[in-house]
């Protein structure tokens, strides 16, 4: 078990995800937004022009870091190429913290483009735990572990998600960044319960949340990061901080980015939800 603690704290607000169309206007216009998270992957060149209008930016907001490639649930060895990279950048933007998802994305050198789910069980909770402990004392800090959205599930027994995730922070005492929107696609594919999912997991131990769009199909529920949030999120995630206390909420629109002000306006109404909650 780590001993780590995070690093900083960020305020119980809505905040929105750095993207490349709306770094001019954040920097001309430096509107009221609590906090931006920075996709770590995508500021990893330093030295060049995008890199020091992220820094800017990160002069001016509180910052978060958000991973995709860490391989957490992965058997190939972790890449301390990039974690080294992922801890420099950390350092100089002066990140709240880093999160990774509780997936595996690459295998025997082939790395996947999508965040491939894993068998929940109580043995692959401590595979997990114990790579997950490897990046924390590499990177002398706790990290937050995200849940996944899948579209499909290995065949073996495993626990409930709700209850793996909650195993595997307690073996490898990290936090959990819950994505409100993940459980409510996971519901829509599997029909599992997404309150009984969230109920699962030691409140204390959720730092952050994220609230996306999903993209409904034939066969249910896609999650593409690429529409505003839909009203089944905006209930759950209600619902959700009436139990867990305000936390700082990040708005994911990754794909057909929207003009900025648009942005603005759902991360406006998370703050309304989550400011509900602080004077409650």
């Amino acid at each position: 078990m780590s001993n780590h603690q995070l690093m900083g704290s960020l305020p119980a607000r809505a905040g929105i995800g750095l993207r490349w169309p709306h770094i001019d206007q954040l920097l001309a216009e430096q509107p009221d937004v609590a906090w931006l998270e920075l996709l770590a992957d995508n500021h990893l060149h330093t030295g060049n022009l995008d890199y020091h209008r992220m820094m800017a930016l990160a002069e001016r907001y509180p910052v978060a870091l958000h991973c995709v490639s860490m391989n957490l649930a992965g058997n190939d060895p972790l890449d301390f190429v990039y974690l080294e990279r992922i801890k420099r950048l950390s350092q100089d933007t002066g990140a709240a913290w880093i999160s990774d998802h509780a997936c595996f994305c690459s295998h025997g050198n082939a790395h996947s483009h999508d965040l491939l789910p894993l068998p929940m069980t109580e043995a692959y909770a401590e595979h997990l735990a114990a790579r997950i402990c490897l990046v924390q004392d590499y990177l002398e800090q706790r990290i937050l572990l995200e849940n996944l959205s899948t579209y499909l599930r290995p065949p073996v027994a495993g626990l409930p998600e709700g209850q793996f995730l909650a195993l595997v922070a307690e073996l490898a005492d990290c936090d959990l960044l819950l994505d409100v929107n993940n459980f409510q696609v996971n519901s829509i594919n599997f029909g599992d319960d997404p309150r009984e999912q969230i109920g699962y997991l030691p409140a204390d131990r959720i730092r952050q949340m994220h609230l996306g769009g999903y993209q409904k199909t034939d066969w249910g529920a896609l999650d593409t990061h690429g529409k505003e949030v839909w009203p089944d999120v905006w209930e759950l995630f209600a619902d959700t901080v009436a139990r867990t206390g305000a936390r700082p909420t990040l708005i994911e629109w990754d794909n057909d980015i929207p003009e900025l002000p648009r942005l603005l306006e759902e991360a406006a109404r998370a703050d309304q939800i989550l400011q509900q909650r602080e004077v409650a």
